[in-house]
C-alpha cells in the first residue's frame, strides 16, 4: 500500500496497490465505464449554490444546486507523501525506541518485547494511513511495487525521500531523548556478514511476499492487511532480531546509524532487503492465480492496503 488527468488514467493500464496515493478506504464512489472510458460519479459533481435574483413580478426564486468536488491530484500527492513520512517515523521511532529502552533497562524488553512493539507499530501505522498513502514505510516496498508495476516510478522519489528524513528526523529525537543510550537502536550484526545477509534476504522476502498478497490480490483480505503484515514483521524478528536486528528496511537502519554514527556492515542492510523484497514481490507474482473474466473489473478500483 499523480500530477494530470494522464495519471490518473493510467490507473486502468497499472494494478493499483497500497502505493496509490489519496486512495479511498473502502472503494468509496464505484466508477462507471461509458464508451471504453471510466467515469467516477464523485468526480462529476461540484458543491454550489446560486442565488439569482427575485422576480418582482413572479416573485420566483433562483435555482440551487449541491455536489461534491474531488479534491485536486496534487492535493493527494503532497498529502500521499506526507502520510508516509508520519507513518516511518512512528514506526522508527518504535522500532528504534524499543532496541534503546531495553538496553537502558539492561535486556528487561526481551526480544519478544521488540517484536510486539514494532510489530504493533507496523499495524496501527498500515490501519491509520494506508488508505491514505499505501503505508510502505520502507524504500524497498516502495521499489519492489514500482519494479512490478503497481506504484508509477516518478513518485519513488518522494517516497524514499520521505522515508528516509522520517527516520533521520525519529533517530535523532531518540538520540535527544535517551542519550546516551543510542547504541540499542543500531541494527548491526552480531555474526558474519554472510550470514547476516542471508537473514535480512530471507525476511525480506517473507515480508515482501505477504505484502503484495494483501495489497495487490483482489481476492486476498485486504481489511486484515494491517493484521497480517505487522504479524508478519513480528515473527522476523524473533527469527533474525538476535543475528542482525531483522531490519528488513533501509529506513530503518540508516537513521539510528547515523545519529549513532555507526554504520558497521550497513551495505547489508541497503542491499539484501531490496534484493529480498523484489524476490518476494515475483515470487507471488508467480504463484498468484489468473484473475477470472467476471472479476477482473474489480482490479480497476483504485485500493489501498485496507481497501
Amino acid at each position: 500500500m499523480g500530477d494530470s488527468q494522464g495519471d490518473v488514467g493510467s490507473v486502468h493500464s497499472t494494478p493499483v496497490t497500497p502505493g496509490t496515493p489519496g486512495a479511498p478506504l473502502f472503494g468509496g464512489f464505484k466508477s462507471e465505464r461509458v464508451n471504453g472510458s471510466t467515469k467516477n460519479s464523485l468526480k462529476s459533481w461540484k458543491c454550489f449554490s446560486t442565488v439569482e435574483a427575485w422576480g418582482m413580478e413572479e416573485g420566483t426564486l433562483g435555482s440551487g444546486r449541491c455536489s461534491l468536488s474531488s479534491p485536486p491530484i496534487s492535493f493527494a500527492r503532497k498529502a500521499s507523501v506526507g502520510a508516509e513520512f508520519i507513518g516511518t517515523l512512528i514506526l522508527i521511532f518504535a522500532g528504534a525506541g524499543t532496541g534503546i529502552v531495553n538496553q537502558k533497562s539492561q535486556g528487561t524488553e526481551t526480544l519478544i518485547g521488540l517484536a510486539a512493539s514494532t510489530g504493533l507499530a507496523v499495524m496501527v501505522v498500515i490501519l491509520s494511513t494506508g488508505h491514505i498513502s499505501g503505508a510502505h514505510l520502507n524504500p524497498a516496498v516502495t521499489i519492489a511495487f514500482a519494479s512490478f508495476k503497481h506504484f508509477p516510478w516518478k513518485q519513488v522519489p518522494l517516497y524514499i525521500g520521505a522515508q528516509l528524513m522520517a527516520s533521520i528526523c525519529a533517530a535523532f529525537a531518540l538520540k535527544g531523548v535517551f542519550h546516551p543510550f543510542m547504541g540499542g537502536g543500531v541494527t548491526i550484526p552480531s555474526g558474519g556478514y554472510g550470514q547476516a545477509f542471508a537473514l535480512e534476504f530471507i525476511i525480506s522476502f517473507n515480508l515482501m511476499f505477504v505484502v503484495t498478497a494483501v495489497a495487490t490480490d483482489t481476492r486476498a483480505v485486504g481489511e486484515l492487511a494491517g493484521i497480517a503484515v505487522g504479524a508478519t514483521v513480528m515473527l522476523n524478528i524473533l527469527i533474525a532480531g538476535t543475528s542482525t536486528g531483522a531490519s528488513m528496511n533501509p529506513a530503518r537502519t540508516l537513521g539510528p546509524a547515523i545519529a549513532a554514527n555507526n554504520y558497521k556492515a550497513i551495505w547489508v542492510y541497503l542491499t539484501a532487503p531490496i534484493v529480498g523484497t523484489l524476490c518476494g514481490a515475483g515470487a507471488y507474482t508467480i504463484v498468484k492465480l489468473p484473475v477470472e473474466p467476471d472479476t477482473q473489473d474489480k482490479s480497476y478500483a483504485v485500493r489501498s492496503l485496507r481497501r
